[in-house]
């Protein structure tokens, strides 16, 4: 199978390129190679390669940037799966998958999302993100799988576990909401779940995927600093501070919970979740007794 990867230096990127099976004719492509907002090089990248699988893992994250950046945040995550998904749609037989996002929902939920759910995005993130998974599934629908996941971190990159631990390490103390509630996912375990899916070619629509377990940031943010002082990469605990979102303000609205409900996707993928505990556990583990890569 020959496999485009768009996105390629990012957390679910690198998760992807580590976990490829040796089988896999791999094209993976950053950001600086490939801007997928940009139709004409998608178009000859694609038709360069002719590949049987699009995964684009290629997103504008920076929610807060995004609100005084939209016209870059839109043609990543929205213009960027639409160029992406008519190309596919040139070559016969080409599948895509496309990573989005739990802030699609406005958190007014009082219980996990399900992909049949109805969208209602806060910021303009949320609202890029939802434009371009509809693009993707209007313009391939019988060729395309869209995984919404969540809270995404990885041993490396920009993501709330190295945030914090370098706050941890620079204070000694954090403020971290209590009211954002989610689930948080290792970027390999989002990786995992696009290969399973691209082993299996009648698999089409929405699927949630995060890992086990529903938290607050808050509470996340506590099991960074318990894990992080066991494992060697603080001396000692430092101190998480609660506070509400009204209090920490930014410029991006964010949705207070999103949690998605993973069983119609554990059903149809017969994959089981890993529970959040062991993945943050692991991640930690991989950063060993080095300082946390500055973000």
């Amino acid at each position: 199978m020959k496999v485009l990867i768009t996105g390629a230096s990012g957390q679910v990127g690198r998760a992807l390129i580590a976990s490829r099976a040796a089988a896999i004719e791999l094209l993976a492509l950053t950001r600086g190679e490939l801007d997928i907002g940009d139709w004409t090089a998608v178009r000859d990248a694609v038709r360069a390669f002719r590949p049987d699988l699009i995964i684009n893992a290629a997103a504008y994250t920076a929610v807060d940037a995004a609100e005084s950046d939209q016209q870059r945040a839109y043609a990543v995550n929205a213009q960027g799966p639409r160029n992406l998904a008519e190309c596919a749609r040139a070559i016969s037989a080409c599948r895509l998958l496309h990573i989005s996002t739990d802030y699609v929902f406005d958190g007014r939920a009082s219980e996990p999302y399900r992909p049949s759910d109805a969208t209602n995005p806060l910021s303009t993130y949320g609202r890029t993100k939802l434009q371009g998974e509809q693009a993707v599934l209007e313009l391939l629908p019988q060729r395309s799988a869209v995984i919404r996941t969540a809270w995404v971190y990885a041993p490396q990159g920009k993501n709330f576990v190295l945030t914090m631990l370098r706050l941890m390490r620079e204070r000694g103390a954090v403020s971290v909401v209590t009211d954002q509630i989610g689930s948080p996912t290792a970027a390999s375990s989002v990786a995992n779940v696009l290969w399973h899916l691209a082993a299996l070619a009648d698999r089409t629509g929405i699927f949630h995927w995060t890992d086990a377990g529903v938290v607050s940031r808050y509470d996340f943010a506590r099991a960074i600093a318990a894990d992080a002082v066991a494992l060697g990469l603080l001396s000692t605990l430092p101190q998480v501070v609660p506070m509400t979102t009204v209090d920490g303000a930014t410029a991006a609205h964010r949705p207070k919970y999103g949690a998605l409900d993973l069983q119609a996707s554990i059903q149809q993928l017969q994959l089981a979740p890993i529970p959040w505990r062991t993945s943050l556990h692991a991640a930690l583990s991989e950063l060993g007794a080095a300082p946390p890569q500055s973000v």
